[in-house]
């Protein structure tokens, strides 16, 4: 049986604080913490909330490590503000004292199209102790950072190409559906199950099936990637009820 918690919460707001106390509480457990994080418009209200504690001086970031779940791969110049680290850049780390040389994203070990550029990401993640807490977010068809329906759950690091369904959720940041790069780096299944702590956030209504796929599955189902998170032996997922009456 899987050992995932679920948290229901009635609003968004209770849903971020509950979230960032979580993170607030692996940090003021351990300074030098090694965070996973996620972009999207989910994470948000977390992120708010954290930049909050820190202006009120309730926590510290700067000896924090951050690794970020995916990027994009093809972004047009035009379209450089829709990219992943200008997303964390607005909403997390110009508002807290994290030292931006220890923030890092996919796209760093994106030299060429050598797989084993991708895994030095998952090397690096492995050379710092690994992730203490990871963030996590959910698509309409179940994928978790970039993983896509049929990724293994053996994935590492990677170049993935992303569904026509994945594209059209993204549409809404761009002027066209055209301008949406069909490409990213994503950490794999596997990078993402050897977090020691895993939240995740599931918000808005579009969401439901993906969540019933996880909360009733008891193994992977490689067709809904979320359902990896069965295996995971320390995962929360917060949720806001009235999205699934």
């Amino acid at each position: 049986m899987s050992d995932i918690k679920f948290v229901s919460c009635d609003s968004y707001e209770e849903l971020s604080k509950l979230v960032g106390q979580e993170f607030i509480n692996v940090v003021l457990n351990k300074p030098n913490a090694v965070l996973g994080l996620a972009t999207g418009s989910s994470p948000i209200g977390t992120y708010n909330f954290l930049a909050n504690e820190f202006k009120n001086k309730k926590i510290s970031f700067k000896d924090c490590l951050s690794f970020n779940l995916d990027e994009y791969i093809g972004l047009t110049k035009k379209y450089e503000n829709q990219s992943y680290s200008y997303f964390m850049n607005q909403n997390l780390f110009s508002k807290i004292d994290i030292n931006k040389n220890n923030t890092f994203f996919p796209v760093d070990a994106f030299n060429n199209e050598n797989s084993n550029d991708f895994e030095k990401y998952d090397e690096k993640i492995d050379e710092v102790g690994g992730m203490d807490i990871l963030l996590l977010g959910i698509g309409n068809n179940g994928h978790i950072g970039f993983n896509e329906p049929g990724s293994t759950i053996d994935s590492k690091t990677r170049l993935v190409n992303l569904t026509d369904s994945t594209i059209e959720a993204n549409s809404r940041f761009f002027e066209r559906k055209a301008d949406v790069p069909t490409q990213a780096v994503s950490m794999g299944l596997a990078t993402i199950l050897k977090a020691k702590k895993i939240i995740l956030i599931v918000v808005g209504k579009s969401k439901k099936e993906a969540f019933e796929r996880l909360k009733n599955s008891q193994k992977f189902d490689s067709s809904w990637p979320c359902t990896s998170l069965v295996n995971h032996s320390n995962t929360t997922v917060y949720y806001i009820k009235n999205d699934f009456n």
